[in-house]
């Protein structure tokens, strides 16, 4: 019983519009604060406040304290899987009566976004797509793997292989919302996004998820990756 009644009271906190509006805001792995959120959310700083201290007493946020500033981000990279999770069965769901028209920001949400500290949308599966082409990762439904080539091409991308006894899986397929097929997580898919971000690849939209390719990405990820995003 215990368990159910901790299921139920996450998922009511996370069913709230505004709560919900607030932590989408920071599945892109960045710390905001209460005013950043409200705004975010529609509402005045001392009702964000009052949700984020459900949020925060329930485990799923974190604070952190700088100078006279609060900020506040998701606990765990389980949080963020589970909010990926209800997007991936909520976008499964017949429409309303009266669907919401789809508008451009959607469409670049799609394209390319974070999902907590990796690649999501078409560029994060193209990506991990790419690697698995070129025999860089091999995936299954509920892990991978990182090939002897996958190291060496991690390595001449700067990327420095797992340390040794990390506790965090560093090949992980993450199944996408809205392609429906897999991205990488974990922190491969963790350090390919920075690594992306450190060459000016790709370049943050603000006060949002979603990430757009610059004319260095578009040539880096094609050597890199193999791909055309179009």
């Amino acid at each position: 019983m215990s368990s159910n009644a901790a299921m139920a009271e996450a998922a009511s906190l996370v069913g709230d519009p505004a709560r919900a509006s607030m932590l989408n805001a920071l599945m892109d792995g960045r710390a905001l604060t209460a005013t950043e959120l409200a705004g975010v959310a529609g509402i005045t700083p001392q009702t964000a406040s009052g949700h984020l201290a459900k949020l925060s007493a329930a485990g799923l946020l974190a604070v952190e304290r700088q100078g006279r500033h609060r900020y506040h981000r998701l606990a765990t990279p389980a949080v963020a899987r589970m909010l990926e999770a209800i997007m991936l069965v909520a976008g499964s769901l017949p429409p309303p009566v009266r669907p919401r028209r789809i508008g451009p920001a959607d469409a670049a949400m799609r394209a390319a976004r974070t999902c907590y500290d990796h690649l999501a949308g078409r560029l994060g599966v193209a990506i991990a797509e790419g690697m698995v082409a070129r025999g860089h990762v091999e995936l299954v439904p509920d892990g991978g793997a990182v090939t002897a080539a996958g190291q060496d091409f991690l390595a001449g991308l700067g990327i420095a292989p797992q340390p040794g006894g990390a506790r965090r899986a560093f090949c992980r397929p993450c199944l996408d919302w809205s392609e429906r097929r897999h991205h990488l997580a974990g922190g491969l898919g963790a350090a390919l996004c920075a690594r992306c971000f450190e060459l000016g690849w790709v370049r943050r939209v603000p006060h949002s998820r979603t990430v757009l390719v610059t004319r260095a990405g578009e040539a880096g990820l094609r050597q890199a990756f193999g791909i055309e995003l179009g």
